[in-house]
């Protein structure tokens, strides 16, 4: 009976092996993606830069003590209406060249300052404006500039004073002739001289005024270096 139960438990164990047989190994590859010729051959991407433009070169020029500077007003100034300090600005009616070279453009601002101003005088004292310009813009850069001074006066009228007194002293003599003969010839014209006199001390002189796009000329007293594109 022994001998029947081992027979049968391994018939058993036989068909259970059997029955549960493992899986095959199967190794799992990946297939590749199916390829184009577009895909292969595609561009590859690169980023165009623009050119680099090359760094400006600049050159430094030094402008001599004595250069003339030919200058057109761009503010109005006068003997009566200016004051000391006021600003003034101008601009350069003709370039300044070195060596052929231009160094400072025409059309480079000027500016300055009033340094005198004083009105007409009744007989005595003529009128004047002074100034004088202490920078330079040119090129895109500011230089601190020394000039000599620029002054205008108003125009004598000594000989349009004698003018007046002759005319009134003669005007007296005539009148005084008429009336009084000789003497009051004397009279007359002393009493005519004296209203001409007077019409004269009344009277002011001219004044000195100038306008935008006056010319005017300055000279500078010290050199100056500015720079320039090369």
């Amino acid at each position: 009976m022994m001998k029947w139960a081992c027979v049968i438990g391994l018939a058993v164990g036989l068909a259970a092996c059997n029955g549960a047989k493992a899986p095959e190994n199967t190794t799992a590859t990946d297939t590749p993606a199916a390829t184009t010729g577009e895909a292969t051959n595609a561009p590859i991407s690169t980023a165009t830069s623009a050119p680099v433009a090359p760094a400006a070169r600049f050159t430094e020029v030094t402008i001599p003590s004595g250069t003339t500077l030919r200058l057109a007003l761009s503010s109005a100034v006068g003997s009566d209406t200016s004051r000391v300090e006021e600003p003034v600005r101008a601009t350069l009616r003709s370039p300044v060249t070195i060596n052929g070279q231009v160094v400072l453009p025409a059309g480079s601002e000027v500016s300055g300052v009033v340094t005198g101003a004083e009105g007409s005088g009744r007989v005595k004292g003529r009128a004047r404006i002074a100034m004088r310009f202490n920078s330079v813009r040119a090129n895109g850069e500011s230089y601190d500039i020394r000039t000599s001074g620029y002054a205008q006066e108003a125009a004598a009228t000594k000989k349009q004073d004698a003018t007046k007194i002759a005319v009134g002293a003669g005007a007296g003599a005539a009148l005084g002739a008429i009336l009084g003969g000789g003497g009051g010839a004397a009279k007359g014209a002393a009493i005519g001289g004296a209203g001409g006199t007077g019409v004269v001390l009344a009277t002011k002189g001219k004044e000195v005024h100038l306008g935008p796009g006056a010319g005017i000329t300055t000279r500078l007293t010290a050199p100056i270096t500015v720079r320039i594109r090369s």
